[in-house]
């Protein structure tokens, strides 16, 4: 299956493993790309050292392209991109920041580049930027997210129709047939976040993936808009921030509640009350912890035969 974006990274199919804090080491991206989608290592919840070990081990256990996904602002992102350029990665993508600031600067070393948006006005400024892809991320997408609240279902076409660069689609998107969708919609491709957390390789911890297995329609909320925008599963934190807003704390106080660490407590080190447990709409919708490698499988042939149904389908006048 070949088109723009199996292409641009010289990959089999056009699935993007999400580069998802706490959850996207060097074996989930690894894995993803020997299945035949792009891997991407999440440096967002890595120390810059500890970026590099997980390049190396990534370029041991596959020889297949995988790429590093960058939140622009977390600490620490000038030391993050000079061993993004020193170890050789060839695949950036960029969110929550402005594509200006590092876009030319890879481009200039050889580095494919593709921005994360929620908005039509930001994928214009990130084409403007010169990327070389765009992903636009829909309001059920886990984790950080845009403030508009717009869907998916709306996004990808709104996007679709203004740009000319490749089109990802993400948020809400764990199936062939959602995959399918986003397709017809007009993206290029699917990046896919919330499905990869429920994975054998994925580094976040098994009672997380557990609670996500657990989740039903309505179980997520986006919440701390005043602050970055997060969508996570309701629990004790959750219920915490609730009540601060109707107490009408301020936006310092809300910082004082978040603190530091929370997502790595929940995601990472299994504390499912105080945690902050980060994951998408669509952990309804998943039941299983599967290899990556049978996510992508069976992500595909569905996407092949939803497709042959559509192809094949009659629909009375």
């Amino acid at each position: 299956m070949q088109n723009r974006i199996t292409q641009l990274f010289g990959i089999k199919y056009p699935i993007v493993q999400a580069g998802m804090v706490w959850a996207s080491g060097w074996r989930l991206a690894s894995a993803v790309s020997n299945a035949g989608g792009l891997g991407l290592i999440g440096s967002g919840s890595m120390y810059p050292e500890v970026l590099r070990e997980h390049i190396q081990k990534c370029k041991q256990a596959t020889e297949k392209p995988f790429g590093v996904n960058v939140p622009m602002l977390y600490p620490d992102l000038d030391r993050i991109i000079d061993i993004i350029v020193e170890t050789g990665v060839k695949i950036v993508f960029t969110s929550a920041g402005n594509p200006k600031t590092w876009t030319s600067y890879l481009k200039e070393r050889g580095i494919t580049v593709v921005h994360v948006v929620s908005s039509v006005k930001f994928a214009l400024k990130a084409q403007e930027a010169g990327v070389d892809a765009i992903v636009a991320e829909g309001f059920e997408a886990g984790g950080h997210n845009g403030r508009d609240e717009t869907t998916t279902l709306v996004l990808v076409p709104a996007v679709k129709e203004k740009i000319k660069i490749p089109l990802l689609a993400a948020g809400g998107i764990a199936t062939g047939r959602a995959m399918l969708a986003a397709m017809i919609l007009g993206a290029d491709g699917v990046q896919i976040g919330s499905r990869f957390v429920a994975s054998l390789e994925a580094s976040s911890h098994e009672l997380f993936k557990q609670e996500v297995l657990k989740a039903k329609e309505g179980d997520t909320v986006l919440t701390l808009k005043e602050l970055a925008p997060v969508r996570l599963l309701k629990n004790k934190f959750y219920r915490d921030v609730q009540r601060a807003y109707a107490d009408d704390c301020s936006r310092e106080q809300l910082k004082a509640l978040l603190g530091r660490g929370r997502a790595k407590k929940g995601m990472f080190e299994g504390d499912l009350e105080e945690g902050e447990l980060e994951i998408g709409q669509v952990s309804a919708l998943i039941n299983t912890i599967e290899p990556a490698a049978t996510i992508v499988e069976e992500m595909m042939d569905e996407f092949f035969q939803a497709k042959k149904e559509t192809e094949t389908t009659r629909f009375l006048p």
